[in-house]
């Protein structure tokens, strides 16, 4: 294993067993369920919206590593983000671990780790679960499940 592909392991490890901004969050303007019923997963994000911003966003719930520490790291990258963010992210991040070329226009940072999640396709849904929840509460819905 490159030593590049032992780092991201590593976070992803790291962020899967002390997730960030994990808990409920008082004052939340949406909520959303996420559940993947083949493997288990299950997240509820909650998020804060000042505006058009997210002002604040967290997670509870419970799934693998790669799950938690895409929910972790989820909530670092769009806390304080334009609601506009989300959509490129979203597609950046699928295309990343699906194995595509993500748009250059999207800055990634730490969200690059992912990209061995192509080489395991069962993992995508767990990659993509805490996104596709947080895009139901976005909308409105509260329940996103993944199949």
């Amino acid at each position: 294993m490159s030593e590049l592909m032992e780092l991201y392991q590593e976070v992803i490890l790291d962020h899967g067993r002390r997730p960030r901004n994990f808990g409920p969050l008082e004052g939340a303007t949406h909520h959303a369920r996420g559940y993947n019923p083949l493997c288990g997963d299950n997240f509820t994000m909650h998020i804060a919206l000042d505006g058009d911003t997210i002002s604040d966003v967290r997670f509870e719930g419970e799934g693998c590593a790669i799950s938690t520490a895409s929910a972790s790291l989820l909530t670092e990258r769009l806390k304080g983000a334009h609601v506009d963010v989300v959509e490129p992210l979203f597609t950046a991040v699928h295309e990343l671990v699906t194995g595509g070329e993500p748009s250059e226009d999207v800055e990634l940072d730490k969200l690059e780790i992912f990209v061995g999640v192509g080489n395991f396709p069962m993992r995508v849904k767990c990659a993509t679960l805490p996104w596709h929840t947080l895009r139901a509460a976005l909308k409105g819905d509260e329940e996103a499940t993944t199949e």
